[in-house]
């Protein structure tokens, strides 16, 4: 009998112990992002995504999570009444900027002696017509009835009876549709053979220099074709043949500065790198070693740091998912290769004059109060509405959370939060992700974007069309653009 009450008491403790752990597992899953006091729960990003248009993925799941939390840290500033203007820090938030133009002044420096300008070279490539130029008036005929056509091709004929080559230009400017090159008299400069279409390229080869061609017809509409003389482009044509030995001249400078820079890349280098692609934010203060140069240690904040300089819609980050190792490899060194100017530029006493990084912290300050502003959430309107620190804290994530409603159902626009106001933010202020309710919400959105697509079709005649095809896969290049100029 005391044995079995003991089996039995051991049994209920076993179920008691994983119903506590069951518990714990399940409230650890509740929530995917937190800043400061305020939760983003697995319910509300399940919600706000399962009720967008946004693709139902892990990785939308988390860039979503990553714009609340700077919108809430940005609400918390303002709470504080904390302008985030601290010089200091907002040098250390922009280093990248800061080091890129200090980079680019160097170079401006060294590239000054780069290039010569070769006439012999401009000379052979307009006669053999490798390089040709010309001027055009068109008007349009994308688009038109047949009929239309017609009169267009009566207005461009009465044109040519004009035109003569010393009123081209004034007529250009007046009647032609292409507005870019009418604004330069009709010019479309310097162009290689092939880069226009067949007709247009044909009637040009077929001018001399200096004659103006019959009506052309091509797909875009009715063309009077002018080809200027040697003269009348030698200024562009010899520019062109020193921006090939100035591409040569800065390849040969970029091979050597790696060459004496010893750029070693470490092994495992690679398999950061791509997982840095996933989750930037939580590389951004590792200090693991990539690469070595005689710069110093290259590392992954390093790296973050650097791709943070480049435009958003580069989409590097994307590329470097999809990259090959090789390529990969090639990014480490070419990054390292930054690291290598830097070094030379400090060298050198390169400064950031007092001017520029003023405009730096302006613009910073700027987009600070831009974004309270259109948040809702300036310190003035919140302290008129709330008496303490927290009250204001309370109010302001209120107030952006129903924002972020808007933003996702599509009613309020983006704000941009730029990468050093983001990095201040986070460094100051306590945030943190949730991974697995990251799965959760995923989890949960799907369901809730199902049931939406299912009362949809339901509602839906049987003879109702699509409305179109879904867009095709975007497929990035296989190398990010450069950091240099």
């Amino acid at each position: 009998m005391k044995r079995t009450f003991a089996v039995a008491a051991i049994a209920a403790l076993m179920l008691s112990a994983c119903s506590g752990l069951r518990d714990a597992l399940s409230a650890h899953t509740d929530w995917v992002a937190r800043a400061s006091s305020t939760e983003l729960t697995v319910t509300q990003l399940a919600n706000l995504l399962g009720k967008s248009r946004a693709p139902i993925r892990k990785d939308i799941a988390k860039s979503i999570a990553n714009v609340w939390v700077d919108y809430q840290l940005l609400g918390v500033a303002a709470a504080h009444n904390d302008s985030l203007a601290d010089p200091k820090a907002i040098d250390e938030a922009m280093w990248p900027a800061i080091a890129n133009l200090k980079a680019r002044k160097w170079y401006d420096i060294v590239s000054k002696t780069w290039g010569m300008e070769d006439t012999t070279a401009a000379q052979r490539q307009w006669a053999s017509g490798e390089i040709m130029a010309a001027d055009h008036i068109l008007l349009l005929t994308q688009g038109k009835t047949d009929a239309q056509k017609a009169d267009i091709k009566k207005q461009i004929d009465a044109l040519r009876a004009r035109v003569t080559p010393a009123n081209f230009a004034d007529l250009a400017k007046k009647n032609s549709q292409d507005k870019v090159s009418a604004e330069r008299g009709g010019s479309l400069g310097i162009f290689p053979k092939g880069a226009m279409v067949p007709e247009f390229e044909k009637a040009v080869q077929a001018l001399k220099p200096g004659e103006i061609s019959p009506v052309v017809t091509t797909t875009y509409g009715y063309h009077i074709i002018r080809r200027p003389t040697y003269d009348q482009v030698k200024g562009q044509l010899l520019s062109a043949s020193k921006g090939r030995s100035v591409a040569v001249a800065e390849s040969t400078y970029l091979a050597k500065l790696e060459a004496n820079g010893k750029i070693e890349v470490k092994k495992g280098a690679i398999a950061t790198v791509k997982a840095l692609a996933n989750d930037p934010d939580a590389y951004r203060h590792d200090n693991t070693v990539l690469a070595t140069s005689v710069a110093g240690k290259f590392t992954t904040a390093r790296l973050v740091g650097w791709l943070e300089t480049l435009p958003p819609n580069a989409r590097v980050l994307d590329q470097i998912k999809q990259m090959p190792d090789t390529l990969v490899t090639q990014l480490i060194r070419r990054f390292a290769n930054n690291e290598l100017v830097l070094r030379q530029a400090d060298s050198a006493k390169v400064q950031i004059d007092s001017a520029e990084l003023a405009q730096l912290h302006a613009s910073f300050v700027g987009a600070v109060g831009n974004a309270w502003a259109q948040l809702a959430v300036v310190p003035a309107s919140l302290r008129d509405s709330a008496k303490t620190d927290g009250d204001r804290e309370k109010l302001a994530a209120r107030r952006i959370n129903e924002y972020f409603t808007r933003m996702l159902s599509e009613q309020a626009p983006f704000v941009p939060v730029p990468t050093p106001l983001s990095n201040i933010l986070r460094t100051k202020y306590k945030y943190s992700f949730n991974d697995a309710g990251f799965d959760r919400a995923v989890e949960e959105a799907s369901k809730i974007r199902n049931s939406a697509d299912s009362a949809r079709t339901s509602r839906q005649p049987a003879t109702a069309v699509p409305l179109g095809n879904p867009p095709p896969p975007v497929t990035p290049s296989s190398t990010p653009p450069s950091v240099k100029k």
